[in-house]
């Protein structure tokens, strides 16, 4: 079991990796450059190598940017050999237990884990969210796979509470924050300081211009289309309108997921109307790098999102937030940061929304001081899977 067995320190497991990954989402790649770089960190610490082998919707593309071996997730054979090679499989993170997507994709991710567990190679879950579950038949098969993982986790509470009620037990189950918790900023950036301005982050998090030259401050604007009668994105345009009439903002629109979400901040930008003095809209490039858009979000004064990980990135840079919610797991995110979405897709009230922004531009020291100790413990947890993980592995080597 495992590579180079002769000593400790020389020994290397293959892991393979199973997620929503190859499809350039940059919340889900920055979950799997949250995950290499824990296990590669936790690797190091104790003293293994870590080998890992992605499934990937592109795998040529995964290898470019990651640097590691990738397989494609949807050919048998190739899937096959990547897992009968290794020395055992991740599932995680994201939502991948659910089947609000498609009915296909619960049996996809429970299939994969059960191959690598017909194949004698264990298995463990990577901080995922899972649910919602509508279909109760699933409900076999998740218990199933799950009961037969070597290490159980999930990013949130009412994950671990649904799968007890699937007869998972609690005890087998740990709740970690999400994988991206942990992800740094590019090794450039590190060190910045807050006379860097707009150049780059302050170290204790928050774009800076405003505060360091008088300039309009930054809020970056993660949206998605989730409506179909957009009506979601006409309230966001007019909350945000309201905002940049008050006092002047600089909304930079980061798209998460190419090219819908670049789609959508164009529609809300061409709706926005006639802004105060002072005020601008913008968008930013897409990117596949997940630090890139990370850098993005540590130079906003203020995030406004629907995307969890955006907001999760702003956690980590300690940049104030506004979540608006369309799915469970935005609100339950920002319940264990102490807070709740400003608003709904099904409800927004623009005045609301335009006080909570002015009360944490004008307040953000105020509001990271609040969060320090939170997102601190979060930062730290999210790397107890990774930590378990090469434990388990190093232990089952030794027998």
């Amino acid at each position: 079991m495992g590579r180079d067995a002769g000593t400790e320190s020389s020994r290397s497991f293959r892991i393979v990796i199973s997620g929503y990954y190859g499809f350039h989402n940059s919340g889900d790649e920055a979950v799997l450059k949250s995950i290499l770089l824990a296990l590669e960190e936790e690797g190091r610490a104790q003293g293994v190598k870590i080998e890992p082998v992605v499934l990937s919707g592109d795998p040529a593309w995964t290898e470019s940017m990651y640097g590691v071996k990738a397989a494609g997730r949807m050919q048998p054979m190739g899937l096959l050999r990547a897992i009968a090679s290794s020395d055992g499989l991740i599932s995680g993170g994201g939502s991948l237990l659910q089947d609000v997507t498609g009915g296909k994709t619960i049996p996809y991710y429970a299939g994969v884990l059960k191959l690598a567990q017909l194949l004698g190679k264990p298995t463990f879950i990577y901080a995922q969210g899972v649910g919602p579950v509508l279909n109760r038949r699933m409900d076999g098969l998740i218990r199933h796979v799950m009961t037969r993982s070597a290490y159980v986790s999930v990013r949130d509470a009412e994950s671990a509470a649904l799968l007890g009620r699937m007869g998972v037990p609690l005890d087998r189950i740990g709740v970690v924050p999400d994988p991206v918790m942990g992800l740094p900023l590019p090794p450039a950036m590190h060190g910045a300081t807050a006379g860097d301005a707009a150049a780059a982050p302050s170290a204790a998090g928050g774009g800076s211009a405003a505060a360091a030259g008088g300039e309009a401050p930054v809020v970056g604007v993660s949206l998605r289309r989730w409506r179909k009668d957009g009506a979601d994105l006409a309230r966001a345009a007019e909350a945000l309108a309201e905002l940049a009439r008050r006092r002047p903002v600089r909304l930079r629109f980061l798209p998460f997921h190419t090219p819908g979400d670049a789609e959508a901040s164009r529609e809300v930008m061409e709706r926005l109307g006639k802004l105060g003095a002072g005020s601008s809209a913008e968008l930013a490039a897409p990117g596949d790098d997940p630090q890139a858009m990370l850098l993005e979000v540590s130079r906003c004064d203020l995030l406004v999102g629907m995307r969890l990980h955006a907001l999760i990135y702003a956690a980590g840079q300690r940049v104030p937030m506004l979540g608006i919610s369309y799915d469970p797991k935005i609100d339950q995110f920002l319940a264990r940061l102490q807070e709740a979405p400003v608003a709904t897709t099904e409800a927004m009230d623009v005045s609301a929304f335009a006080d909570a922004a002015e009360r944490l531009l004008s307040g953000a020291e105020t509001w990271r001081a609040s969060k320090a100790t939170l997102i601190d413990r979060l930062q730290s947890e999210a790397r107890e899977p990774a930590q378990h993980i090469i434990q388990h592995l190093r232990q089952r080597a030794k027998r």
